[in-house]
């Protein structure tokens, strides 16, 4: 195990980069993710590790300068919340389609609109949809725990190298914000140019003995429809990444479906519900897309109703739904606009739209 501390998680975002060896961070500050640019500014890792660490103009800047350093095979990221992110929608389709990596955070807070400083999980279709224009997808990770922001920084550079993809931690304000004790990752070097040109050299611009255009403007259609149909496949090829974790499914007759922060309240919610002789279990994503849809398939079929929790007005439902193909009941239960649900009101919502609906 690394180091032990107690920390935000947004702070453990900045920590974790540092250890990961990137080599850029470019971000404007929003609330309720600030502290990440905060803690790298108060770290200063370009003078331990070289790691640039820039204050852009806006999301909007961010976003293109990130696009620029993966272009040449670096780590680069940014971080933001719900209105920045939304800036941020051209740039990534930019990126998917110059099939370039990079990690991009978001830690949602409530809309739609400039809406509330509090936490949701609002932007699911957001990241899990596109976002952007075109046909493309971006992998999503979803923390639910401080533990987890450090985990996913590294987890989240190695898929987007090994796929030349962004990924996005879709975390909440809830886990940036709270603190926990977290287990630190060990430093990994930065890589040298020469490392980068024999990782990246075939793509990317840094020391590229021949000129590499980076771009993803394509005028012949029938170019454009192949390369449409190649990311098709690379995104085909993902699905092996689904990610997922199960939580007393063993004799559950009911599950909660949930993600973040939702899925810490269902745990509780769970021992309320065993409490009154209701057996139900938890089925947490932890992939958002590739959706982990045949495990869920597997387990979800077998019960006699399944809850999807949300911070937000009912997005993944669409996914469970689709998932189990409609063999079992699925309702929605949570709250949006910024409210979190509490464990009471999750069991109540299992007792009136599944059990006592049966």
């Amino acid at each position: 195990m690394g180091e032990l501390r107690l920390m935000k998680g947004n702070e453990v975002i900045a920590e974790a980069a540092i250890r990961a060896g990137v080599d850029g961070y470019f971000g404007y500050p929003i609330t309720p993710q600030s502290e990440v640019m905060e803690t790298l500014m108060i770290r200063k890792p370009w003078e331990e590790t070289g790691m640039v660490v820039l204050q852009a103009e806006s999301e909007v800047a961010s976003i293109n300068m990130v696009y620029g350093g993966a272009a040449c095979g670096k780590k680069v990221m940014t971080s933001s919340s719900s209105p920045g992110y939304s800036l941020m929608q051209e740039g990534l389709s930019y990126i998917a389609g110059a099939e370039l990596p990079c990690v991009v955070v978001n830690v949602v807070r409530g809309g739609p609109g400039l809406g509330t400083i509090q936490p949701s999980q609002a932007d699911y279709f957001q990241v899990t949809k596109g976002g952007g224009h075109g046909d493309y997808h971006v992998i999503a990770l979803a923390p639910n725990s401080v533990q987890e922001m450090n985990d996913f920084v590294t987890l989240a550079f190695d898929l987007a190298f090994k796929y030349r993809t962004p990924v996005v931690i879709l975390s909440d304000g809830a886990i940036g914000q709270m603190m926990e004790k977290v287990y630190l990752s060990d430093f990994v070097p930065r890589r040298t140019e020469e490392e980068i040109r024999k990782e990246c050299g075939d793509w990317c611009t840094l020391g590229s003995k021949q000129h590499n255009y980076i771009t993803s403007l394509e005028l012949d259609s029938a170019i454009m429809e192949q390369r449409n149909l190649h990311l098709q496949k690379k995104y085909e090829d993902m699905q092996k990444e689904a990610r997922y974790e199960e939580y007393m499914t063993e004799d559950a007759e009911y599950l909660f479906v949930a993600f973040g922060s939702a899925s810490r309240i269902c745990k509780k919610s769970i021992e309320l519900a065993r409490e009154k002789g209701i057996k139900v279990g938890l089925f947490r994503p932890i992939t958002l897309y590739p959706f982990p849809s045949k495990q869920l398939y597997q387990l979800g079929t077998k019960m006699k109703g399944i809850l999807s929790v949300e911070m937000n007005a009912g997005q993944m439902i669409e996914d469970v739904k689709l998932a189990v193909e409609c063999k079992v009941p699925v309702e929605w239960a949570g709250r949006n606009g910024g409210i979190i649900p509490s464990p009471d009101e999750i069991v109540v919502a299992l007792e009136s739209k599944l059990i006592g609906g049966k």
